[in-house]
Protein backbone atom coordinates (compact mmCIF):
# COMPACT_ATOMS: atom_id res chain seq x y z
CA UNK A 1 0.00 0.00 0.00
CA UNK A 2 1.33 3.45 -0.91
CA UNK A 3 2.61 6.02 1.58
CA UNK A 4 -0.16 8.38 0.42
CA UNK A 5 -2.80 5.83 1.40
CA UNK A 6 -1.21 5.25 4.82
CA UNK A 7 -1.12 8.99 5.40
CA UNK A 8 -4.82 9.11 4.49
CA UNK A 9 -5.60 6.36 7.02
CA UNK A 10 -3.59 8.17 9.69
CA UNK A 11 -5.27 11.46 8.83
CA UNK A 12 -8.78 9.97 9.12
CA UNK A 13 -7.89 8.29 12.42
CA UNK A 14 -6.39 11.44 13.95
CA UNK A 15 -9.27 13.57 12.64
CA UNK A 16 -11.84 11.22 14.17
CA UNK A 17 -10.04 11.21 17.52
CA UNK A 18 -9.64 15.00 17.58
CA UNK A 19 -13.26 15.54 16.56
CA UNK A 20 -14.44 13.32 19.40
CA UNK A 21 -12.01 14.94 21.87
CA UNK A 22 -13.24 18.42 20.92
CA UNK A 23 -16.67 17.37 22.19
CA UNK A 24 -15.62 15.22 25.15
CA UNK A 25 -12.76 17.15 26.79
CA UNK A 26 -14.77 20.31 27.64
CA UNK A 27 -17.12 18.02 29.57
CA UNK A 28 -19.57 17.98 26.66
CA UNK A 29 -20.41 21.58 27.52
CA UNK A 30 -17.94 23.51 25.34
CA UNK A 31 -18.50 25.27 22.03
CA UNK A 32 -20.27 22.19 20.65
CA UNK A 33 -22.91 22.56 23.37
CA UNK A 34 -23.58 26.15 22.29
CA UNK A 35 -24.07 25.01 18.70
CA UNK A 36 -26.25 22.08 19.82
CA UNK A 37 -28.48 24.27 22.00
CA UNK A 38 -28.88 26.94 19.32
CA UNK A 39 -29.84 24.38 16.68
CA UNK A 40 -32.30 22.66 19.03
CA UNK A 41 -34.10 25.83 20.14
CA UNK A 42 -34.21 27.19 16.59
CA UNK A 43 -36.23 24.18 15.45
CA UNK A 44 -38.13 23.84 18.73
CA UNK A 45 -39.47 27.39 18.43
CA UNK A 46 -40.52 26.71 14.85
CA UNK A 47 -42.65 23.79 16.05
CA UNK A 48 -44.87 26.26 17.91
CA UNK A 49 -44.94 28.81 15.11
CA UNK A 50 -45.84 26.70 12.08
CA UNK A 51 -48.40 23.90 11.92
CA UNK A 52 -47.05 22.83 8.54
CA UNK A 53 -43.54 22.50 9.95
CA UNK A 54 -44.84 20.72 13.06
CA UNK A 55 -46.64 18.03 11.06
CA UNK A 56 -43.76 17.69 8.61
CA UNK A 57 -41.42 16.98 11.53
CA UNK A 58 -43.97 14.62 13.07
CA UNK A 59 -44.45 12.69 9.83
CA UNK A 60 -40.74 12.34 9.14
CA UNK A 61 -40.16 11.04 12.66
CA UNK A 62 -42.68 8.21 12.49
CA UNK A 63 -41.00 4.80 12.60
CA UNK A 64 -42.22 3.72 9.13
CA UNK A 65 -40.51 6.78 7.63
CA UNK A 66 -37.13 5.23 8.46
CA UNK A 67 -37.84 2.76 5.67
CA UNK A 68 -37.96 5.66 3.20
CA UNK A 69 -34.26 6.37 3.80
CA UNK A 70 -33.51 2.72 3.12
CA UNK A 71 -35.53 2.85 -0.11
CA UNK A 72 -33.60 5.91 -1.30
CA UNK A 73 -30.30 4.17 -0.58
CA UNK A 74 -31.60 1.06 -2.32
CA UNK A 75 -32.63 3.19 -5.30
CA UNK A 76 -29.16 4.71 -5.62
CA UNK A 77 -27.56 1.28 -5.27
CA UNK A 78 -29.95 -0.25 -7.81
CA UNK A 79 -29.19 2.53 -10.31
CA UNK A 80 -25.62 1.26 -10.49
CA UNK A 81 -26.57 -2.38 -10.03
CA UNK A 82 -28.70 -2.50 -13.19
CA UNK A 83 -25.80 -1.13 -15.23
CA UNK A 84 -23.67 -4.16 -14.38
CA UNK A 85 -23.33 -7.54 -16.08
CA UNK A 86 -23.76 -10.74 -14.06
CA UNK A 87 -20.23 -10.57 -12.66
CA UNK A 88 -20.63 -6.90 -11.74
CA UNK A 89 -23.94 -7.54 -10.01
CA UNK A 90 -22.38 -10.27 -7.89
CA UNK A 91 -19.57 -7.85 -7.04
CA UNK A 92 -22.12 -5.24 -5.96
CA UNK A 93 -23.94 -7.73 -3.73
CA UNK A 94 -20.58 -8.43 -2.09
CA UNK A 95 -20.11 -4.68 -1.57
CA UNK A 96 -23.51 -4.54 0.13
CA UNK A 97 -22.53 -7.34 2.51
CA UNK A 98 -19.22 -5.60 3.21
CA UNK A 99 -21.13 -2.44 4.16
CA UNK A 100 -23.03 -4.53 6.73
CA UNK A 101 -19.74 -5.88 8.12
CA UNK A 102 -18.48 -2.29 8.40
CA UNK A 103 -21.67 -1.25 10.18
CA UNK A 104 -21.16 -4.07 12.71
CA UNK A 105 -17.57 -2.90 13.32
CA UNK A 106 -18.73 0.70 13.76
CA UNK A 107 -21.39 -0.46 16.22
CA UNK A 108 -18.67 -2.09 18.33
CA UNK A 109 -17.05 1.34 18.70
CA UNK A 110 -20.43 2.70 19.79
CA UNK A 111 -20.82 -0.05 22.39
CA UNK A 112 -17.23 0.43 23.59
CA UNK A 113 -17.80 4.16 24.17
CA UNK A 114 -20.93 3.34 26.16
CA UNK A 115 -22.29 6.88 26.37
CA UNK A 116 -25.80 7.37 27.71
CA UNK A 117 -26.50 10.92 26.63
CA UNK A 118 -30.15 12.01 26.80
CA UNK A 119 -31.66 13.64 23.74
CA UNK A 120 -32.09 17.41 23.66
CA UNK A 121 -35.79 17.20 24.59
CA UNK A 122 -35.09 15.01 27.61
CA UNK A 123 -32.01 16.96 28.70
CA UNK A 124 -33.74 20.33 28.76
CA UNK A 125 -36.89 18.88 30.33
CA UNK A 126 -34.81 17.45 33.18
CA UNK A 127 -33.19 20.88 33.54
CA UNK A 128 -36.65 22.40 34.04
CA UNK A 129 -36.59 24.20 30.68
CA UNK A 130 -39.98 24.11 28.92
CA UNK A 131 -39.69 22.53 25.47
CA UNK A 132 -42.17 21.55 22.79
CA UNK A 133 -42.57 17.88 21.94
CA UNK A 134 -43.85 16.81 18.56
CA UNK A 135 -45.62 13.74 19.90
CA UNK A 136 -47.57 15.76 22.47
CA UNK A 137 -48.51 18.55 20.06
CA UNK A 138 -49.75 16.22 17.32
CA UNK A 139 -50.78 13.10 19.22
CA UNK A 140 -48.70 11.07 16.76
CA UNK A 141 -46.14 8.47 17.94
CA UNK A 142 -43.27 10.49 16.50
CA UNK A 143 -39.73 9.95 17.80
CA UNK A 144 -38.79 13.05 19.81
CA UNK A 145 -37.21 11.63 22.97
CA UNK A 146 -34.32 9.33 23.74
CA UNK A 147 -32.33 8.31 26.79
CA UNK A 148 -29.26 7.36 24.74
CA UNK A 149 -28.93 9.52 21.65
CA UNK A 150 -25.12 9.54 21.21
CA UNK A 151 -23.86 8.64 18.67
CA UNK A 152 -26.57 8.77 16.00
CA UNK A 153 -26.93 5.20 14.72
CA UNK A 154 -29.12 6.35 11.85
CA UNK A 155 -26.53 8.88 10.68
CA UNK A 156 -23.72 6.35 11.12
CA UNK A 157 -25.34 3.84 8.78
CA UNK A 158 -26.06 6.55 6.20
CA UNK A 159 -22.44 7.77 6.30
CA UNK A 160 -21.11 4.25 5.80
CA UNK A 161 -23.28 3.83 2.71
CA UNK A 162 -22.26 7.26 1.40
CA UNK A 163 -18.52 6.70 1.58
CA UNK A 164 -18.75 3.21 0.12
CA UNK A 165 -20.55 4.73 -2.83
CA UNK A 166 -17.76 7.29 -3.17
CA UNK A 167 -15.06 4.62 -2.97
CA UNK A 168 -16.56 2.29 -5.56
CA UNK A 169 -18.84 4.43 -7.75
CA UNK A 170 -17.44 7.95 -7.74
CA UNK A 171 -18.49 11.50 -6.99
CA UNK A 172 -21.97 11.47 -8.52
CA UNK A 173 -22.95 8.50 -6.37
CA UNK A 174 -21.39 10.26 -3.38
CA UNK A 175 -23.32 13.50 -3.99
CA UNK A 176 -26.66 11.67 -4.26
CA UNK A 177 -25.90 9.63 -1.13
CA UNK A 178 -24.75 12.68 0.82
CA UNK A 179 -28.08 14.36 0.06
CA UNK A 180 -29.82 11.34 1.58
CA UNK A 181 -27.64 11.72 4.71
CA UNK A 182 -28.65 15.36 5.15
CA UNK A 183 -32.36 14.90 4.39
CA UNK A 184 -32.83 11.83 6.57
CA UNK A 185 -30.65 12.91 9.50
CA UNK A 186 -32.42 16.25 9.88
CA UNK A 187 -35.83 14.99 11.13
CA UNK A 188 -34.40 13.53 14.36
CA UNK A 189 -32.46 16.76 14.98
CA UNK A 190 -35.52 18.93 14.27
CA UNK A 191 -37.66 16.92 16.70
CA UNK A 192 -34.99 16.99 19.41
CA UNK A 193 -34.58 13.21 19.45
CA UNK A 194 -30.94 13.80 18.54
CA UNK A 195 -28.47 16.61 19.05
CA UNK A 196 -26.61 17.88 16.00
CA UNK A 197 -23.38 16.50 17.50
CA UNK A 198 -24.88 13.00 17.75
CA UNK A 199 -24.46 12.91 13.98
CA UNK A 200 -21.61 15.36 13.30
CA UNK A 201 -19.34 14.29 16.18
CA UNK A 202 -20.66 10.89 17.24
CA UNK A 203 -21.32 9.27 13.88
CA UNK A 204 -18.72 11.43 12.15
CA UNK A 205 -15.80 10.51 14.42
CA UNK A 206 -16.56 6.79 14.45
CA UNK A 207 -17.05 6.65 10.69
CA UNK A 208 -13.88 8.65 10.07
CA UNK A 209 -11.82 6.07 11.93
CA UNK A 210 -13.59 2.91 10.76
CA UNK A 211 -13.99 3.96 7.12
CA UNK A 212 -10.40 5.18 6.95
CA UNK A 213 -9.17 1.69 7.81
CA UNK A 214 -11.77 -0.08 5.68
CA UNK A 215 -11.70 2.01 2.50
CA UNK A 216 -8.18 3.44 2.34
CA UNK A 217 -6.54 0.09 3.04
CA UNK A 218 -7.18 -3.16 1.11
CA UNK A 219 -9.56 -4.27 3.90
CA UNK A 220 -12.85 -3.65 2.07
CA UNK A 221 -11.51 -5.18 -1.16
CA UNK A 222 -10.45 -8.29 0.73
CA UNK A 223 -13.81 -8.66 2.45
CA UNK A 224 -15.54 -8.24 -0.92
CA UNK A 225 -13.22 -10.87 -2.42
CA UNK A 226 -13.99 -13.19 0.51
CA UNK A 227 -17.74 -12.95 -0.10
CA UNK A 228 -17.22 -13.35 -3.84
CA UNK A 229 -15.25 -16.53 -3.23
CA UNK A 230 -17.56 -18.20 -0.73
CA UNK A 231 -21.07 -17.06 -1.66
CA UNK A 232 -22.99 -19.72 -3.63
CA UNK A 233 -23.01 -19.24 -7.37
CA UNK A 234 -25.81 -19.93 -9.80
CA UNK A 235 -25.41 -23.22 -11.59
CA UNK A 236 -24.86 -22.86 -15.31
CA UNK A 237 -27.61 -24.35 -17.46
CA UNK A 238 -26.49 -26.92 -19.97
Amino acid sequence: MSTKRWLGVLGCTVFGMLLFASWLIPGQMGFWYTIDANVFFFFNHLLGQSKAFLYLVAFTNLRPFDAVAFLFMLGIFYHYYRQQDAKGRRWMLCIGLTMLVTAVIAKQFDMFLGFERPSATKFFTLQGVPVLRVSELTGWPAKDWSSTSFPGDHGMMLLIFTFYMLRYFGRKAFAASLLVVVVFSLPRIMSGAHWLTDVVVGAGSICSIVLGWMLLTPASDRVIAFFDRYLPRKKQKN
